[in-house]
């Protein structure tokens, strides 16, 4: 048992202990009474709950943050040979053999079958895909979507997908993916904190000084706590990148993940 499944275990047992107290031993409550100690013994185990999902988001989330005036973002799909890159390990590959070193890298938006993108992707320039504006199932389509976009300057942004054309003319890079994990400075408002729906899933964010921040979970969490971590960063964008497919290649961090069989992939790029 992992430590959040204990804490959750350990705590459900004690407000189970807690109520038993009540109901047995104070017989001479009157019920309006019961009821309202019921109801605040119930607030008080949901922000219990609240704090340890945070917890657990804090302590599973793993991070990289780029200063894109410093070191190069790039988004990488086929090599020289128009052969798909599709994993880390062939990514570094890539990288070695033009002699230049991977800092970082992470799976970079949604794909379809044939490991091509499914929105909107801009490479050195050069629109490959265009911008998917259709309705659909799917975390892709959940509303607002975005673009993560790196312009000509290596200025890095994420804007949502209805405002994206407007960055078009500028955009040197570009990926889709979808939802929007902030937007303004605001929590989806299609996330639910409760959510059970739990995944590992990996983001980028641009935080208050115009760093990126990349981030994923190394254990399942849901949309709300992902995006409440990139809140609590100071981001006010962050785009979803994808769910448990999702890999992380960070040394820095000793975290080393090579496989994968991606689409679109993003990668941070020094001299060897």
């Amino acid at each position: 048992m992992n430590k959040r499944r204990f804490l959750i275990t350990i705590c459900r047992q004690l407000a189970t202990i807690a109520l038993l107290f009540i109901t047995t031993s104070c017989n001479q409550i009157d019920e309006e009474t019961k009821k309202e100690i019921k109801k605040e013994a119930k607030k008080a185990g949901k922000e219990i709950m609240g704090a340890l999902n945070n917890a657990a988001a804090k302590e599973y989330i793993i991070f990289y943050t780029v200063n894109s005036k410093n070191e190069e973002i790039r988004l990488f799909w086929k090599d020289s040979k128009d052969s798909i890159i599709g994993s880390l390990g062939y990514l570094k590959n890539v990288c070695m053999q033009q002699k230049q070193k991977l800092l970082f890298a992470c799976n970079g938006g949604m794909y379809m079958e044939d490991q091509s993108p499914l929105g909107w992707f801009i490479h050195k320039g050069k629109t490959i895909t265009s911008l998917n504006t259709r309705d659909g199932k799917g975390n892709f389509y959940l509303q607002p979507n975005g673009v993560f976009i790196i312009t000509k300057n290596k200025k890095c942004m994420i804007t949502s997908t209805a405002n994206a054309m407007q960055f078009a003319h500028e955009a040197f890079y570009a990926t889709q993916s979808g939802p929007l994990l902030i937007h303004e400075g605001k929590i989806n408002s299609l996330f639910n904190k409760e959510s059970n729906n739990l995944n590992i899933r990996n983001g980028v964010g641009i935080d208050s000084n115009g760093n990126v921040l990349f981030a994923m979970s190394a254990q399942p969490i849901n949309f709300y706590q992902f995006a409440k971590f990139y809140q609590n960063h100071g981001c006010k964008e962050a785009l979803y990148l994808d769910g448990f497919v999702s890999r992380f290649y960070a040394p820095a961090q000793n975290f080393i993940q090579t496989d994968g069989e991606f689409g679109v992939m993003i990668g941070v790029i020094g001299n060897d």
